[in-house]
């Protein structure tokens, strides 16, 4: 391709709203173009990388057996009602109506159509197990679109759904799922994990998200330093055992901590450590309020919580909330003295606090000396609490680690979730109605685009990897005026797209230094400058990873890129 007559708009500022490193490099190489909050255009470069990536997803998708289609982006709103979503999935959901008044959804993600679907066509255990997929826009209006391609209102995404008669097939779909995802990622070059997660809104349970690693990324991953675990932060489970300290109760006591509010505060005041604090917060459940219990150096996990009281929405109550059921504001509040019909859970460390501290639930006043099941009762214990750097690793292995990630992929086993609710059944083998058995898997095509742009760059712009980049040499003749320079130029760029190579050579009359500048930025894996040697047959090739440099004669070239891009 002709650089003249192609679409490459490179910027050579920083947009200002850009604040990650993939965001600026795409903008500023011409990748991309923002449209409107969260909503992009992917331009040629963008396009031809978007591809290489859906190559890459289809290729391991038919190895693990499953068949592409393609679904509609407007669903109606009936299916989503009978599954119960469109009144739980929440705001992030583009609704509207068509002209006779009738709601659709624009497709945030595809269970309810995929399941209305199999159910209409699909009666007999002979048909499963299936696999289907699609790579399609799909559409969510957040609410913070941030981090360019990592988080918009429309993006590109890959999703797989699975039907089955019984769930040692969906074991079996979900593990060549997984293994399928791994792939996908390691040949896109990607240094990622596979973690544990929650399923959230999708319903169901055994779940691992693929994380790309990054300083960037929304999500906290908790690593073993001596084993393979990895789980998110909000599903690591914490194996502390706690001991409590060797002293004799001592007599309840309530005293003034005025205008002490924060455990920082509180235990700095009573002249006590945060360990020996309970932390108490009130919950929504659903429609239920809990009050939950942390020591006072940990914090309360709210997807633990949600698990434990098995509901589908867990939010941490609103201070208006929170005086109305106990009368006082949050940094007062405590398990002493509260309304019978209070459910109180509490996190396992709460059960070694001897002669603790709480809130007196009163304005300016605490309790001391507090012990559980004297002073309160706990009606569950379970472990609450988020997992933190230093604690041992659930496996076993050695100790928790953090890092941040990138969520690039999820896989789900779903289980029956949608298809009893939406009455996707069979016969089995004797002839009984049963529930389908799903799981679902997806990849975030545009996003894993943003992720490599995220790893893979350096000062000078974008460092493609081989295989993804949307052409694999950059021709530059220095001097398009020079004839010389010109003709071997559009000499070896014939040669090499006769050979096979994805080529694109800069004709444009500007200087070399913009050219070699937006080479670098675009970062296309070798350069191939034809200058002061051209005379002589003989031009210089530049690695844009090493930056190594070779010479070589024209009929050289073809052999040299088949070396350098095989190393």
């Amino acid at each position: 391709m002709k650089q003249s007559m192609t679409f490459i708009p490179t910027l050579r500022e920083v947009p200002a709203d850009a604040d990650t490193k993939s965001h600026q490099l795409l903008l500023r190489a011409g990748f991309i173009r923002q449209n409107s909050s969260g909503v992009y255009s992917y331009l040629p470069l963008a396009k031809k990388v978007l591809q290489k990536i859906e190559t890459i997803i289809r290729e391991e998708m038919d190895n693990a057996g499953a068949v592409e289609m393609f679904m509609p982006a407007l669903q109606q709103a009936e299916l989503w009602q009978e599954s119960g979503r469109w009144y739980s999935y929440g705001p992030e959901l583009m609704r509207l109506n068509d002209r006779n008044d009738r709601e659709f959804a624009l497709g945030a993600t595809h269970e309810e159509v995929i399941t209305s679907l199999i159910r209409d066509e699909i009666k007999s255990y002979k048909r499963l197990p299936l696999a289907l997929y699609q790579i399609q826009t799909k559409f969510r209006d957040e609410k913070r679109p941030r981090f360019g391609l990592l988080r918009g209102r429309e993006f590109i995404m890959k999703d797989a759904y699975s039907f089955h008669s019984n769930f040692d097939s969906l074991d079996d779909v979900y593990q060549k799922m997984y293994n399928a995802y791994s792939a996908v990622f390691r040949r896109c070059g990607l240094n990622f994990r596979a973690v544990i997660a929650d399923s959230g809104a999708m319903g169901g349970k055994d779940t691992h998200e693929f994380m790309v690693l990054s300083d960037i990324g929304e999500d906290t991953i908790a690593y073993s330093d001596s084993s393979d675990y990895a789980a998110n932060i909000e599903m690591a489970p914490v194996t502390a055992e706690y001991e409590a300290k060797n002293e004799e109760p001592k007599s309840l006591e309530k005293v003034l901590t005025e205008n002490q509010k924060t455990i920082e505060e509180v235990s700095s005041f009573l002249n006590t450590t945060q360990d020996n604090c309970i932390k108490s917060l009130v919950f929504k459940a659903d429609d239920q309020y809990v009050l939950a219990l942390v020591r006072g150096d940990f914090e309360i996990n709210d997807i633990k919580l949600k698990n434990l009281l098995e509901a589908s929405v867990v939010e941490l109550a609103s201070p208006a909330e929170t005086k109305e059921i106990l009368g006082c504001e949050i940094g007062s509040i405590g398990p002493v003295n509260v309304q019978k019909d209070l459910e109180i859970v509490a996190d396992y460390s709460i059960k070694s606090i001897v002669n603790g501290v709480c809130g007196a639930n009163e304005e300016n006043y605490h309790f001391i000396n507090v012990n559980p099941e004297r002073d309160f009762k706990v009606s569950r214990f379970a472990d609450l609490r988020f997992i933190q750097e230093g604690d041992a690793s659930p496996d076993g292995n050695g100790l928790i680690k953090f890092a941040k990630g990138i969520e690039v992929g999820h896989v789900f086993k779903l289980g029956t979730r949608y298809s009893e609710a939406m009455n996707a059944s069979f016969l089995d083998e004797n002839g009984r109605s049963q529930s389908m058995i799903m799981g679902c898997y997806g990849i975030g095509v545009s996003r894993t685009l943003a992720a490599v742009a995220e790893q893979f760059n350096d000062e000078n712009g974008l460092v493609w990897p081989a295989n993804l980049a949307p052409y694999q040499v950059h021709v530059i003749p220095v001097n398009i005026k020079d004839e010389v320079q010109k003709e071997l130029a559009e000499e070896i760029y014939q040669d090499l797209k006769l050979a096979g190579f994805e080529v694109l050579m800069d004709d444009r009359q500007e200087r070399p230094g913009v050219k070699f500048a937006d080479s670098d930025l675009i970062g296309i894996p070798v350069r191939i400058t034809v200058g002061k040697k051209a005379a002589e047959g003989i031009v210089e090739m530049k690695v844009r990873q090493s930056g190594e440099i070779i010479e070589a004669e024209k009929s050289q070239v073809s052999q040299e890129i088949t070396n350098l891009l095989t190393v």
